[in-house]
């Protein structure tokens, strides 16, 4: 880790710091030594001592007497940081280079970082940023020109905490480190590729965020655009800063709606009631704080292509949902099958590879001769399991804002491409050109969509 640093974490009274950001801290302080201060501020009244409380629970795995030193300097101070004064308040209390955490709603992100612009910050100070950036295409541009007057783009970290996942980064070294996959990973091989989140869970508390946004924006805007960067990159000679963020914006600058025609490469359809592993599920437009009249979408579904030549007609389905019957979070290429061969009973069927994005699981589905007769072809599915890693995924991603490296974070150019893919089909939805689909809750989602088998 890097220099002496004070995470002063805004809206340290919500969910996000309580449920992830301190939790992903922990583990990180229990694997790496930092001379670290916490700061936590938000509207919220709390005691000294109810803060220390939170952390401590969070940071129970870090040695001594690190976690002694980290619970003594730990404080909670309430304050409105849209208020110039306070806000300033709040950064002349840090006792190191301020790294200011946004733990709050994107407007109020914005409003801050309004206030910030006109104060005199600390050099050093870095900005961390959840998502979304922006509302669309313009105000994710007019943002990232707020952000650049207060600090570099380097200081800057928008934070997609899927790009913390081991087990997704395992995309890199599964493709890069091995001459088995490399070679044939292009549009000669590879027939499509699907890019899955779908969940068991329904709404869980959160109308006031996702009722606003939905699975397309929540979901496919960000998080499967980041997957399917990682997927289709060209090959790299080194994963940093550089590297790594320039391949990816390559990519995302050359993809886009599937044959431009958002009507017909998306759909969208939202859960109604059901029953999930044995439990009931409302239907999404009864959810306490749902507005039924908006019409947003919990699954959604989107075809898009990458003008390369390692690409080119290959078509990529992102997909994710909620209220589904089963869980799947993966990322599977499906090969073109192979020719038939005389001789042989049977028709070669399309290979695939998945990359599972939660537990890291690969698995091969492989054509070869059958155990019992030798002339009759059969699939195989071979499986790799993975170690989890030893950070959470919040833990890997403050690993770079701490130790100054924005490798793992979106760089601006990326989250304005993110929301110049997606627009199209926002407005065919908001045009009301692509109807409202229906499924209940429990199911794989509405009767006659494809679903992402591999084959």
């Amino acid at each position: 880790m890097t220099d002496p640093a004070t995470l002063l974490i805004l809206g340290a009274d919500g969910d996000l710091t309580r449920r992830l950001l301190l939790p992903g801290l922990g583990t990180l302080l229990a694997a790496h030594e930092t001379d670290l201060e916490v700061i936590g501020s938000g509207l919220t009244e709390r005691t000294e001592q109810e803060w220390r409380d939170l952390v401590a629970d969070a940071v129970e795995a870090v040695p001594e007497p690190r976690r002694s030193r980290l619970l003594e300097s730990t404080r909670y101070l309430r304050a409105d940081a849209t208020d110039a004064d306070a806000l300033a308040g709040l950064l002349a209390a840090c006792s190191h280079t301020p790294v200011v955490y946004f733990a709050l709603p994107p407007a109020v992100t914005a409003r801050v970082c309004l206030v910030l612009e006109h104060l005199d910050v600390p050099d050093g100070l870095r900005l961390a940023l959840e998502k979304p950036f922006g509302s669309d295409r313009d105000s994710a541009h007019e943002l990232n020109e707020l952000l650049t007057r207060i600090v570099p783009e380097r200081q800057v970290f928008r934070i997609d905490h899927f790009l913390g996942r081991a087990t997704v980064l395992n995309l890199l070294g599964t493709r890069f480190a091995n001459r088995m996959i490399e070679p044939v990973w292009h549009r000669g091989a590879i027939e499509r590729v699907d890019i899955v989140y779908d969940e068991t869970l329904g709404l869980e508390g959160r109308a006031g965020y996702y009722d606003g946004s939905g699975a397309l924006v929540d979901m496919i805007q960000s998080h499967l655009l980041a997957v399917l960067a990682l997927v289709a990159m060209e090959p790299i000679e080194r994963i940093d800063e550089v590297e790594l963020r320039d391949a990816i914006a390559a990519v995302l600058r050359r993809t886009a709606v599937w044959d431009d025609d958002p009507v017909a490469s998306s759909r969208r359809a939202r859960y109604g009631a059901g029953e999930i592993d044995g439990r009931s599920l409302p239907a999404y437009a009864e959810e306490p704080g749902v507005d039924p009249q908006r019409g947003t979408e919990t699954l959604a579904q989107v075809v898009v292509g990458i003008d390369t030549d390692r690409w080119r007609g290959v078509p990529f389905l992102l997909r994710s949902g909620k209220g589904l019957g089963r869980a799947r979070k993966i990322a599977r290429a499906v090969f073109r099958p192979a020719a038939p061969i005389e001789g042989l009973e049977g028709t070669p069927r399309s290979d695939w590879i998945e990359l599972d994005l939660s537990s890291g699981e690969v698995e091969i589905g492989l054509t070869m001769n059958g155990g019992g007769d030798p002339f009759a072809l059969e699939q195989t599915t071979l499986v790799a399991q993975q170690v989890p890693g030893a950070l959470l995924p919040y833990g890997e991603v403050l690993k770079g804002i701490l130790g100054d490296d924005p490798t793992l974070s979106i760089r601006g150019d990326v989250a304005e491409e993110c929301w110049r893919i997606v627009e199209p089909v926002l407005a065919a939805w908001r045009a009301g050109r692509v109807p409202l689909d229906e499924y209940p809750a429990g199911s794989d989602g509405p009767e006659g969509w494809r679903q992402p088998d591999p084959a």
